[in-house]
């Protein structure tokens, strides 16, 4: 098999079109799910979005306290870290004056170190916002990525940033490929490459090594 993450990518979006993502109205309100979305499924995510859409823009939540943001976010988990997480971040983000061009306007590997200086803002949330809020491109690694390059036949560096810059060099430094590439991932993982992989109909069958672990 052809260890090419191009040919992944443009399998993907050929099977399942642009998927537009991140959904979101704003990016924001995509900061704010990119934090929520920690250790929880998307659709408690929306659950809490929906409660805490009255104060979805940094100065109105700003004003929230820590325990009425929490109360808010219940549904997501954890809604208390996470509270305290969305909290600090805003602070982060008020020393830009919640201007969200001029974040634009810095450098890629300088925000991403002042992203991950954030307390409890990890490579892949930093990196999700990067890619979706910021514009800058990013390979986002995640639990799907792993599973479905993994099975591919795919030899992964256990480092995040190793397995990122090893895909971010191989492929055109594109910002609506890697917006599309991460999507169209979680989208393949979501409809065949379950923990139980649905082969039938997967339109990476033919380059796949069907490959499995015991985490599977």
């Amino acid at each position: 098999m052809t260890r090419n993450y191009q040919l992944i990518y443009d399998k993907l979006l050929d099977y399942y079109g642009p998927q537009n993502w991140w959904p979101a109205d704003t990016p924001f309100e995509m900061m704010i799910g990119s934090i929520l979305v920690q250790n929880t499924s998307w659709r408690n995510v929306e659950k809490a979005l929906e409660k805490v859409k009255p104060f979805l823009s940094p100065k109105r939540m700003e004003k929230l306290t820590t325990k009425e943001l929490a109360l808010l976010i219940r549904s997501s988990g954890f809604f208390n870290i996470k509270s305290k997480r969305i909290k600090t971040f805003l602070e982060w983000y008020k020393s830009y004056n919640y201007d969200i061009d001029a974040v634009k306007k810095t450098d890629k590997h300088q925000l991403r170190n002042e992203l991950l200086s954030i307390n409890g803002i990890g490579r892949e949330t930093a990196d999700v916002m990067l890619l979706y809020a910021f514009d800058k491109p990013v390979f986002v690694v995640d639990a799907y990525a792993r599973r479905i390059f993994y099975r591919l036949g795919f030899d992964m560096p256990k480092s995040y940033d190793t397995f990122r810059k090893q895909v971010e060099e191989v492929v055109p430094e594109d910002l609506g490929l890697f917006n599309e590439f991460h999507a169209v991932l979680v989208e393949h993982a979501k409809v065949h490459c379950k923990s139980v992989p649905i082969c039938e109909g997967c339109p990476l069958f033919d380059v796949c090594d069907q490959r499995l672990d015991s985490n599977d």
